[in-house]
């Protein structure tokens, strides 16, 4: 089989950085985005743009059934280590990434496209997000209480997702919805907070969530709550909507 048709790799146009303990690991005008899952993609750096200095070499290797016998470094500066975060192809199947160095996403301490900071993994440049104003009547159940019921939210369509309902806080029971400690990032919308439904004895975690301040392009979402689709009984002009089966489910 043709690893080369298997691993989708496409050059970048943004300025791309890492940084770990206050060093820019890579800095990059030329990065790649590989899409190792079929995702969301992963960035590649040419291994100009990457402080080799700072790679320290490890005993073990990563074998991929795609991308080859993978070289594992830890990266280590003045200030921080991060154990076997960067990875190296050379002698890859797949010609293109043979002079690329990875990154953990998670073992740099900040990840920036241009000069903004990006968190949770690269923008996929073929995600989109819309967020519309409706005036369809939408209504939220939950073990067959009404817990939200609005007929002016807003709609986010994001690609690969259901369909988001986002409603007004006055048109949701707060009552029935206890604060928890759960935060989660999204490239595409910030960091959300989320809310359990208690309905009598029941408790039913993590149920909703709501962006205070969203990132620019969801702005239109800003401090409206939302309802897993998956797990709520959800009523859009009063039909059921079928629950989508999706990771969240």
């Amino acid at each position: 089989m043709d690893a080369q048709r298997e691993v989708r790799i496409e050059p970048s146009a943004k300025r791309v950085r890492a940084y770990l303990g206050g060093e820019a690991i890579a800095d990059s005008l030329r990065p790649f985005l590989v899409w190792e899952v079929p995702y969301y993609p992963t960035y590649y750096f040419p291994v100009e743009d990457v402080r080799t200095d700072l790679l320290v070499p490890e005993e073990e290797s990563k074998p991929s059934p795609t991308l080859g016998e993978g070289r594992v470094f830890t990266v280590k500066t003045e200030k921080a280590t991060a154990p076997k975060a960067a990875l190296r192809y050379p002698d890859s199947p797949v010609e293109a990434l043979r002079g690329l160095v990875r990154l953990e996403w998670d073992a740099m301490d900040g990840w920036f496209e241009e000069d903004e900071e990006v968190f949770t993994h690269p923008r996929d440049p073929y995600h989109r997000v819309d967020v519309l104003a409706s005036s369809r009547h939408v209504r939220v159940e939950v073990d067959g209480v009404t817990v939200a019921e609005s007929s002016s939210p807003r709609l986010l369509f994001e690609t690969g997702l259901p369909t988001r309902y986002y409603l007004p806080k006055p048109h949701v029971r707060t009552d029935l919805l206890e604060p928890t400690g759960t935060v989660t990032h999204c490239p595409y919308k910030g960091q959300a907070e989320y809310w359990s439904v208690r309905i009598g004895d029941r408790t039913y975690p993590d149920l909703a969530w709501s962006y205070r301040s969203p990132l620019p392009e969801s702005q239109k979402i800003a401090g409206l709550i939302a309802f897993y689709n998956e797990k709520v009984d959800i009523y859009v002009d009063g039909v059921k909507q079928e629950r989508p089966q999706t990771p969240f489910a």
